[in-house]
């Protein structure tokens, strides 16, 4: 008996440390991993097989590299991008200034200004640049009104309006990226060094610059590895000497004869973008990607590596001295006001490229002309009636409601989950995990949609809305996880301990404790995650079919080949879809700028 009950003693530890284990919050990133593992990474490596396949692993690559028509292309690609990048960092650091400095209802303004159209769809936002820079838009009756030219000229389809919507469309990136640098940083140190006789240049080039020096990379990098993967902007507004490389894969998908050559012009942009983060994530952490602080502990390495930082940010002193102070003195002489009035004027230029071609494309769908023209000669509600009176208007509508509902359930479940191993475990390697999670955000989405192609094929998901829901989840997954976890370290666990001490399962601490104090992100999550899949147009290119086409699709194909007022219709009732969900989600943003 002795024995028997020695025996039984010697198993209690081993079924505590199991059910230890099975309580292990890491175990809440088991379904979301899963599931980029099957939908995002396989697909990925099995895109790399086949661009591998050929008579030799290099074959595909050589042809081409050593076609012209695509080498020309993705070095035009790379100059593309490094400008759109360049012009949203001169236009877009003096923006996120002025938000900075303004104060009250003005600020909010601004702000809101700034993130409005970071959340219309691309699609939108470049036929609102086609309406406004049209034969017969207001940008050429302008011209014609004030005698600069004696008639409409032609003024899309060229590199200059390439560049224009490219960097009108990735603005607010780069803003919001430099002001979430520039919010953080301590306002004592500007008003020390002001207070010690420098003059504002000599504060902004010593003491403001190089601390958001970081926000400012980040805001580069994120902006030029967005766009090395676009297409659509290039598309509507550039001529055919603006082809980006994208737009290659795009072209050539319904080839069949291509098929290994395809894959691998998307491995040469997937590896472009993915040495550009390498390099980046080097200097800057990974962290720059979701804009989050390092979720592991420092480390002695790391804190070498910071003493080595501090050594090079001393000879980066010695440098911007020796090439700024001269520059100091001469503008010096300058009044403080010419400053506040630089920041003032770009910044207003920047909320007027931002909401003026929405504000144009709202007025034009009330328009009583049977053609595109601004402005309008009369206002009725014509195109409102003919929207919801056709029937491919409405069961695109229905269909695109119906797959972005079920694409942010996939994604709210799985990020919830995520979320919650992140911050509630004690696993190692969180920022690596983190990485991946994220990492969808950073694949050019030309790319992502031709490795799906293949494997929905394989389970025969092409045209399905489930098979669509789930590839919009990807996307809407690292929203979720970027929303959540950030609410999560807002909560106080000591709630959570005290609930548990008293006997609540985990279950019951989520539902009565957890789950209550991160409703607000978990609302606005839910919100971001539809609206990404409802406005979702490039993996829907690549998986949809004749029977299955969503808004953002019917858009495209009108746009294509007829502008009429209906398109103005569509993108108003976006432009309202997201007003409303950025009025629902203004206590999260509130709790958010709090928290920070």
């Amino acid at each position: 008996m002795t024995s028997a009950s020695i025996g039984v003693r010697s198993d209690r530890p081993a079924e505590l440390d199991l059910v230890r284990r099975l309580k292990d919050p890491a175990l809440l990133l088991v379904p979301a991993l899963a599931f980029l593992a099957f939908i995002y990474l396989l697909p990925l490596i099995d895109l790399i097989r086949i661009s591998l396949s050929g008579p030799t692993w290099s074959s595909y690559f050589q042809r081409a590299f050593a076609i012209p028509l695509y080498w020309d292309s993705l070095v035009r690609t790379m100059q593309i991008s490094v400008t759109v990048a360049g012009l949203c960092l001169l236009f877009g650091y003096p923006t996120a200034l002025l938000i900075h400095r303004s104060r009250g209802i003005v600020q909010v303004l601004i702000a809101t200004t700034i993130v409005l159209p970071y959340f219309i769809a691309i699609l939108i936002r470049t036929y609102a640049w086609m309406v406004l820079l049209g034969r017969n838009g207001p940008v050429n009756k302008l011209l014609v009104s004030l005698g600069i030219l004696s008639e409409p000229v032609q003024l899309l389809f060229n590199r200059g309006t390439v560049l224009l919507g490219m960097t009108a469309v990735l603005l607010p990136l780069m803003v919001l990226t430099i002001y979430s640098s520039v919010a953080r940083l301590d306002q004592s140190l500007t008003r020390a060094a002001l207070a010690s006789g420098a003059g504002p240049l000599a504060a902004f080039w010593r003491v403001l610059l190089p601390l958001t020096l970081p926000g400012m990379g980040a805001g580069f990098l994120l902006v030029f590895v967005a766009a090395i993967g676009f297409f659509i902007t290039p598309t509507l507004l550039g001529g055919p000497g603006d082809q980006m490389f994208a737009m290659h894969i795009t072209q050539q998908a319904d080839s069949v004869t291509s098929e290994g050559f395809l894959q691998a012009l998307g491995v040469v942009l997937l590896t472009i973008t993915l040495a550009v983060v390498a390099v980046a994530g080097r200097f800057l952490g990974f962290e720059f990607i979701w804009g989050g602080r390092k979720l592991t502990e420092a480390t002695p390495k790391a804190t070498e590596r910071r003493a080595a930082d501090v050594g090079r940010r001393s000879f980066g002193a010695w440098l911007a001295d020796l090439i700024g102070w001269p520059l100091l003195r001469l503008f010096g002489r300058l009044p403080a006001s010419c400053g506040t009035w630089t920041i003032r004027l770009m910044g207003g230029l920047v909320i007027a490229v931002l909401i003026l071609p929405i504000i144009v494309v709202m007025i034009i769908s009330f328009s009583s002309a049977s053609y595109l023209t601004f402005p309008p000669p009369g206002f009725s509600l014509r195109w409102y009636e003919q929207f919801f009176s056709d029937s491919n208007w409405m069961r695109a509508f229905w269909t695109s409601l119906i797959v972005a509902a079920m694409s942010a359930g996939i994604a709210i479940v799985l990020g919830t989950s995520a979320a919650l191993g992140i911050v509630r475990s004690r696993i190692r390697g969180k920022s690596a995990i983190m990485l991946l999670l994220v990492s969808p955000i950073i694949v050019p989405p030309v790319v992502l949609g031709l490795s799906l192609y293949s494997l929905f094929l394989r389970f025969d998901l092409v045209g399905s809305v489930f098979g669509l829901a789930a590839a919009h989840a990807i996307g809407g997954l690292p929203i979720v996880v970027v929303i959540l976890s950030a609410a999560l370290q807002g909560v106080d666990t000591r709630l959570e301990q005290a609930a548990a001490v008293h006997g609540a399962s985990s279950l019951t601490v989520f539902r009565l404790v957890t789950l209550p104090a991160i409703m607000p992100g978990l609302a606005a999550a839910t919100f971001f995650a539809f609206l990404h899949s409802f406005d979702e147009l490039v993996l829907t290119l690549f998986l949809s079919s004749a029977q299955l086409k969503t808004l953002p699709l019917m858009l495209w194909g009108d746009i294509n080949y007829r502008l009429n007022p209906v398109l103005a219709v569509v993108s108003t009732l976006e432009v309202l879809l997201v007003v409303a969900g950025l009025i629902l989600a203004r206590p999260v943003l509130a709790t958010s700028r709090k928290a920070a």
